[in-house]
């Protein structure tokens, strides 16, 4: 009887440890996924920045890439962010922490503009 008893005991902890392994694990997806959601890309390319307009959540880091052949910046309306000059292949990436909407511009070429909405 004595046998049956440590075998109950020692089996509870067992299934108690594989049922958080389990939930750990799934929490462990989630965090990652959310990781992944917390990038976005601009391309820069043709005089135009794509997509012009973007969409993201707060703490959300935005990484623009001059795929163009000649250089072009980006630069916040308002100077809430501004790159150095990019030429073709640099990247410029800015973290988003408030809500609100950004727009911004190419300060070499004024008409290319583009906005990211912050939610």
């Amino acid at each position: 009887m004595r046998r049956r008893v440590w075998s109950l005991v020692l089996g509870a902890p067992v299934v108690m440890a594989a049922s958080l392994l389990a939930t750990n694990s799934t929490s462990f997806s989630a965090r990652a996924e959310q990781t992944q959601a917390s990038s976005a890309e601009v391309k820069i390319d043709n005089f135009s920045f794509g997509p012009a307009t973007l969409t993201v959540a707060v703490g959300t880091t935005v990484t623009w890439t001059n795929r163009d052949d000649i250089p072009h910046t980006v630069v916040s309306d308002e100077k809430v962010f501004k790159s150095k000059v990019l030429d073709t292949d640099e990247k410029f990436s800015f973290t988003f922490t408030k809500p609100g909407t950004y727009a911004y511009f190419c300060s070499v070429h004024p008409k290319m503009t583009g906005k990211v909405v912050v939610q």
